[in-house]
C-alpha cells in the first residue's frame, strides 16, 4: 500500500546527475568511497524523510508517496521537480575589483560569494568575471538509485529515527524512555559540545510532538560519566644490598 502523507520512512539511496553520472549524495559509504565524495566525518546510514513534506527535492518526495517499504527502485527527477530550470537573467558580469583581495586567486569554477549569494565562476576576462548564480544542478535531470527500507510506525521507532536524524552517532548511545505522555531523553556526552545544541533540542522536540502526538512534554536529560582513574601502579620496594665488610 502507498504512503499516506507525513508517513516517516527510511530510504537508502545514491543520486546522481543523469547526463555525467557524477555522485554528489548518497547515504552509502561505499558507494561514497567509490565516487570519490567521502567524507570520514559524515555518518553513513538510511535517510529518514517523512512523505510529502518536502523534506527531499518535490519530484523524489511524489515517487515515495506511489511506494512501499522493500521498494528498489530508479527514479529520474526532472529539473522542473528537481533543482530548477537553468534561469539566464542569473548570470551577471561583475567587475573583478568588486572581489577586492580575492580578485587575483579567483579561477573558472569556484564558488564564491557576493551581495550575500552564492555562485559559480563561469569566465574571467577584460577585468570582468561572470558569474553563475543558478544552482549548480539547474537544468540537470537527478537519478536515485533508491532502496525503501521500512515506514516507522510505533513511537519507538519514530522517537529513535527523529533522534538519530539529529544526532548522527552511534544507535546504542541514544537512550530515550517513554513514560505515558512524557519522553526523557539522555543527551550523549558526544553530542554535547554540538554547535546550536539549543537549536537542535528545540526542532526535535517539535518534530517529536508532531509525529508522536500522545506526547506532551520532553525532557532533555544531561549526563555526565565520571571519568575512569588508572589505577596506581604499585612499586616494589627496593632490595636490600647485603652489607660490605671492612678489612682491617
Amino acid at each position: 500500500m502507498a504512503f499516506q502523507k507525513g508517513t516517516l520512512i527510511l530510504v537508502d539511496y545514491t543520486a546522481k546527475v543523469k547526463d555525467s553520472n557524477e555522485v554528489f549524495e548518497t547515504t552509502r559509504e561505499a558507494d561514497a568511497k567509490s565516487s570519490s565524495i567521502h567524507d570520514a566525518n559524515v555518518k553513513y546510514q538510511p535517510r529518514l524523510i517523512s512523505v510529502g513534506e518536502s523534506w527531499v527535492l518535490k519530484g523524489l518526495d511524489d515517487a515515495l508517496a506511489n511506494t512501499k517499504a522493500g521498494d528498489k527502485l530508479s527514479i529520474e527527477v526532472p529539473p522542473e521537480k528537481g533543482f530548477g530550470v537553468r534561469d539566464t537573467g542569473k548570470v551577471r558580469m561583475i567587475p573583478l575589483r568588486k572581489l577586492g583581495e580575492d580578485a587575483e586567486k579567483v579561477t573558472v569554477g569556484d564558488s564564491i560569494e557576493i551581495d550575500e549569494r552564492t555562485g559559480i565562476v563561469r569566465f574571467i576576462g577584460s577585468g570582468r568575471v561572470q558569474v553563475d548564480f543558478n544552482h549548480r544542478f539547474a537544468g540537470k535531470t537527478i537519478v536515485y538509485d533508491l532502496n525503501v527500507i521500512k515506514s516507522l510506525d510505533t513511537d519507538q521507532d519514530k522517537v529513535l529515527g527523529l533522534l538519530k536524524r539529529r544526532f548522527p552517532i552511534e544507535e546504542s548511545k541514544i537512550k530515550f524512555e517513554i513514560k505515558g505522555t512524557e519522553l526523557d531523553v539522555n543527551i550523549p556526552e558526544e553530542a554535547m559540545m554540538m554547535e546550536g545544541l539549543q537549536i537542535v533540542k528545540r526542532a526535535i522536540a517539535n518534530e517529536i510532538f508532531k509525529f508522536v502526538t500522545k506526547l506532551e512534554k520532553v525532557n532533555f536529560v544531561d549526563t555526565y560519566s565520571k571519568p575512569k582513574q588508572d589505577k596506581p601502579v604499585e612499586q616494589k620496594p627496593a632490595e636490600e644490598k647485603p652489607a660490605q665488610q671492612k678489612t682491617a
